[in-house]
């Protein structure tokens, strides 16, 4: 393969990564996010790029990993997706080695895939995104993936993940599984890069990679609601925190620090009652969680008179 690449790139902008992605659009949001699952140890480095307000882009099979800024910037100037694609592989003497997919923020949908990847290898385009696989067990996968992303009901990121379940349910890489990551972006730009990716999950080394992710993904989930129900507190919206706070206990139960931070937001607006149980819990646990209330007291951080907190630390 090492003689092959140097006949068509330089080595250093190569690196085979045989799998299968998947880049789409939710039109209802302008979210956009890429995903992607292989036999390959860290795929979510090499493959999966994406940018708010401009695009998303999978390179892949033997990989050019500079095809995700330079796809990304194309776009970020104002090319679409096809026109950013066809100065992509103009400018690579290896396009016939190589598979890509780029999305745009407008919903322009554009892929490649080259005449020399391992089969089994294809691609398909519909409206909103574009599933891409090369080195498959069989032909199912990649028509399999974009049925399933077009039926499956929920967020744009569960749609991305149940199409990667799809392809790994028709076969999936015929060296089997490894790694997987997903990335979800906001429609436009908000200025503040910490906040335009909504979704930013990887899996580097797993026996089941798709199901890891899944879990990190309910994870997730969790502490966006632990975000809002501070963020309710702040509001003094009582019921609302409580909302949020009861949902991420119910999606992540044995997370202490959930439950921790619950307790101690309680504590600070004077719902000591409620939280003195949340706090033993968590004590009963670990009991290094006490030492630490005890140092958030000391600096203003949990707001509770010497009462207060021998009542929380007692035991």
């Amino acid at each position: 393969m090492r003689s092959i690449l140097a006949n068509v790139a330089p080595p250093s902008r190569s690196r085979p990564v045989h799998t299968y992605s998947i880049v789409a659009r939710d039109p209802s949001t302008g979210e956009m996010g890429v995903a992607v699952q292989s036999h390959w140890f860290s795929v979510g480095t090499v493959v999966t790029w994406g940018e708010a307000g401009v695009g998303v882009v999978a390179t892949q099979a033997f990989s050019n990993p500079s095809f995700g800024p330079k796809g990304l910037q194309l776009m970020r100037d104002g090319d679409g997706a096809e026109k950013a694609l066809r100065s992509l592989l103009k400018q690579d003497q290896g396009r016939d080695l190589r598979q890509v997919a780029l999305l745009d923020g407008k919903g322009g949908v554009a892929a490649h895939t080259g005449k020399r990847c391992i089969p089994c290898a294809g691609h398909l385009v519909a409206a909103d995104s574009s599933v891409q696989a090369n080195m498959m067990l069989n032909e199912q996968v990649w028509p399999e993936m974009a049925k399933r992303f077009h039926l499956w009901k929920g967020s744009l990121a569960e749609r991305l993940l149940a199409a990667l379940e799809a392809g790994e349910e028709a076969g999936g890489d015929i060296r089997g599984k490894q790694s997987a990551a997903l990335l979800v972006v906001r429609g436009q730009s908000t200025g503040r890069p910490w906040e335009d990716r909504t979704v930013d999950l990887r899996v580097d080394d797993s026996r089941e990679p798709l199901e890891e992710l899944k879990r990190l993904l309910k994870v997730h989930r969790a502490y966006q609601h632990m975000n809002m129900g501070d963020e309710a507190m702040e509001r003094d919206d009582m019921p609302l925190a409580m909302k949020h706070y009861s949902t991420a206990e119910k999606l992540f139960p044995r997370n202490l620090e959930m439950r921790f931070w619950h307790a101690v937001t309680l504590a600070n607006n004077g719902r000591l009652e409620e939280a003195l149980p949340l706090f033993q819990k968590v004590f009963a646990h670990d009991p290094d969680w006490r030492e630490l209330s005890v140092r958030l007291a000391r600096i203003g951080m949990l707001k509770v008179d010497e009462v207060g907190l021998k009542r929380i630390t007692r035991g």
